[in-house]
């Protein structure tokens, strides 16, 4: 099985993430039902929401609190990781995907390399 890496991107504000206290709430359910149909199949490894803040580290130094955002103020928000046989069945997931009633929001899916043992 080949192990992907989702990454759910979403619109930001000024200083925080666009959603309220009251869209989590609602959306919570949404979440846990679609986490839990990955997890029943055995398929989900790990996730995460991710926190706003964020410390940006590259060659000039070190900057802390605000995370990287794209041009549109789209930041990652949170991740997921999990195992399958073909790249169809986690696109087939993704499309149902809590976050994407968002504007501007999206799923990214990224199959992961495995580091070679020296076993």
């Amino acid at each position: 099985m080949t192990e992907y890496l989702l990454l759910f991107r979403n619109a930001s504000a000024e200083n925080s993430y666009l959603t309220t206290s009251q869209d989590m709430a609602e959306d919570m359910p949404k979440w846990q039902s679609w986490i839990g149909n990955i997890a029943m199949q055995g398929k989900l490894i790990s996730t995460a929401p991710i926190h706003y803040q964020a410390s940006i580290v590259n060659n000039e130094g070190i900057s802390t609190g605000q995370p990287y955002k794209e041009s549109n103020s789209v930041l990652v928000a949170g991740f997921l990781i999990c195992k399958t046989d073909t790249l169809e069945e986690v696109q087939e997931w993704s499309k149902t995907c809590p976050i994407l009633k968002y504007p501007n929001s999206s799923v990214e899916i990224r199959p992961l390399i495995p580091f070679p043992t020296n076993s």
